[in-house]
């Protein structure tokens, strides 16, 4: 008996450490995330603009109403076989049809049915007017990062790749999450107007993404070799969070989106700011640069493109190869590497890079060829990149 009363001890124990580790990691100091997901949330985001309202609304229109359904429907049924048990000396009816239970179980069922169909519609029909925009963004899916091209309105020609931080990266692959925003910030966000109609159009470079953001109210696959579209309209300023929602590959989980609203004065210098750093970032495609800018250059490249994958000390983890000592990295052929780099490989496991310009490719593969233990001393020039991509 003192045996067995050991044992529970022991077990109870064990379940009490177990639990007491579960709770300590739980309660890892977390908080809702203003524009993002929230503690112990069970309803809905809350809506930034009006369209995602209207979800809300309908979202709970339709679950007290199948509520009320559920009730009524359970009620009369349960009532029935409780008030005319055979135990009570009722004995089963027998009837053949009735003409008005038929006309009154048909029209019911209908008039729920538009009561429903007509709001839904009407949403629905409002999600999908994309005229009139304000602003128009290319959003471009890449395994796994997000390209935004500004096309029509105020911004028109600023382009940018948004990818999860570094960062973030590197607390993931330590078991160590830390912030409300883990795994959600981003180093370039997409930045938008307050109380501006914002058309979203949606393609891929690769697999199937879709851009969601819930407290917008939008979600969109973007897919490779066709334009899909969507639209917005923020009423209040703010960070707002999401994430692709279509499983693209084993980076599926690291490919947050943060879009920023700002006031009109504050997204006209934000304008005007980004136009300057491309001025000012704008390269001559014919110059012929010198190894030590070309690694300088390129290790900024590397650490926002690259370091996610293959580590900032380029040894590469799990099936991901290593660079340092890489005999594609190694290999006196340059166009070897630019080739990986322009068309990708492994079916995508290493994606094609051809959105980054000539001078980043040949700044990226210039560092990866100079850095680390490679030491090979070779430079790659923009020129030699536009010609690769030209073949």
């Amino acid at each position: 008996m003192n045996r067995k009363l050991e044992q529970s001890a022991q077990w109870l124990q064990r379940v009490g450490v177990a639990s007491a580790a579960w709770l300590s990691t739980a309660a890892w100091a977390v908080n809702d995330l203003p524009g993002g997901p929230a503690v112990r949330q069970l309803n809905l985001p809350e809506p930034a603009t009006k369209i995602a309202a209207e979800i809300n609304w309908l979202n709970w229109m339709m679950l007290i109403l199948c509520t009320a359904i559920f009730i009524a429907v359970f009620s009369v049924m349960f009532y029935s076989i409780w008030k005319h048990r055979k135990s009570v000396g009722h004995k089963a009816a027998n009837f053949h049809e009735s003409v008005t239970v038929e006309i009154v179980w048909t029209i019911v069922p209908f008039i729920i049915v538009i009561l429903m169909a007509l709001p839904a519609t009407k949403v629905l029909i409002a999600q999908k007017d994309t005229s009139n925009a304000d602003l128009t963004i290319k959003v471009t899916g890449y395994q796994w990062k997000w390209g935004y091209d500004y096309i029509r309105g105020e911004g028109e020609g600023i382009g940018f790749i948004s990818t999860l931080d570094t960062n973030q990266r590197i607390l993931s692959a330590e078991g160590k999450p830390a912030g409300d925003d883990y795994l959600l910030k981003v180093d370039n966000p997409l930045v938008v107007p307050v109380g501006k109609k914002v058309r979203i159009i949606t393609t891929a470079n690769d697999v199937i993404h879709a851009f969601a953001v819930p407290q917008f109210g939008i979600k969109q696959d973007a897919i490779p070799g066709f334009v899909r579209d969507t639209w917005f309209k923020a009423e209040k300023t703010g960070d707002f969070y999401g994430q692709c929602q279509e499983l693209c590959g084993k980076e599926h989980a690291y490919m947050p989106i943060h879009v920023k609203v700002l006031p009109q004065a504050e997204y006209t210098r934000w304008v005007e700011d980004q136009k300057k750093k491309m001025a000012a970032a704008a390269d001559d495609p014919n110059k012929v640069w010198a190894l030590s800018d070309l690694v300088a250059r390129g290790e900024k490249v590397y650490a926002a493109n690259c370091a996610a994958c293959h580590q900032p000390n380029g040894k590469g983890a799990g099936p991901i190869k290593a660079l340092d000592g890489s005999p594609k990295v190694l290999d006196a052929d340059k166009m070897t590497q630019i080739h990986v780099l322009l068309n990708g490989q492994n079916n995508g496991a290493m994606p094609a890079w051809k959105q980054l310009s000539d001078t980043e490719l040949a700044a990226v593969v210039t560092y990866t060829k100079n850095a680390w233990s490679n030491q090979t001393g070779q430079v790659v020039q923009p020129v030699e990149v536009a010609a690769a991509r030209k073949g």
